[in-house]
């Protein structure tokens, strides 16, 4: 693997502090990704448990306008992060990391009117548990787990296809087997993106730059972050009580 070539290549003292390196690129990471967790649980809550959320969902339970705005919102915004990052600077791809959060926890806002606050809580701490599992596996393996990624990517692809089926057949058939499946591909993608943030920041170690280094992290605490809710989203789907 590309990262271990990398190490054997310098020396002792070299490897130390790309080691050392490592260590506080992953925390910052991890860091990154729990204050956009916290902003998107904060909106979601405070809109789901108040008279706001009227304006995403009708009292019979259907999409308003303004909800279906919201609902594709965070879609476009990652494809639009993705092209801005490189003209961003660090804090303003942060900053816009942050408001996605905060549009996401919008979108989301309407599981705290269909299941009950404990089984959204429990179903958190399940998948937090899960993550830190698949998180830590991929790295501190020594498998490389590249090769699962074009295999996950069109795994998703046709996930995303078989949700918008759904949206017009409604067949609890297909939610479910979607549910399972979607589970499964983002389990895989939170261990794959956990050793490809590694590997990145190994290969980029001796030429590093701090931009870069602050971009990188924050790309790399949105894709564990988007791994997180999709995760907690789907199990939502077999552990939630509903209203």
């Amino acid at each position: 693997m590309a990262q271990y070539e990398t190490i054997r290549s310098v020396g002792v003292g070299a490897r130390a502090a790309i080691d050392e390196g490592l260590r506080a690129h992953m925390n910052k990471v991890y860091g990154l990704m729990s204050v956009a967790m916290l902003v998107t649980a904060g909106v979601a809550w405070g809109v789901g448990t108040s008279d706001l959320l009227n304006f995403l969902r009708t009292p019979e339970g259907g999409m308003t306008i303004f909800g279906w705005v919201i609902m594709f919102a965070p879609l476009a915004m990652v494809f639009a992060f993705g092209a801005l990052i490189n003209k961003l600077s660090a804090a303003g791809a942060q900053l816009f990391f942050y408001a996605f959060a905060a549009v996401m926890g919008l979108s989301l806002a309407w599981i705290f009117k269909v299941f009950t606050g404990v089984s959204i809580a429990q179903t958190f701490l399940i998948t937090a548990i899960a993550f830190a599992g698949l998180s830590l596996y991929g790295y501190v393996t020594k498998r490389d787990l590249s090769g699962m990624g074009t295999f996950l990517m069109m795994g998703l692809i046709g996930l995303l296809v078989a949700m918008v089926v759904n949206l017009v057949l409604d067949s609890s058939a297909l939610a479910f087997a979607i549910s399972v499946i979607g589970l499964l591909i983002f389990a895989g993608l939170t261990a794959y993106d956990t050793q490809k943030i590694k590997n990145d920041y190994i290969a980029h170690a001796q030429a590093m730059d701090s931009e870069w280094l602050a971009k990188s992290a924050i790309m790399g605490a949105l894709n564990l972050y988007l791994d997180f809710i999709n995760m907690f989203m789907f199990l939502l789907q077999f552990l939630g009580n509903r209203e």
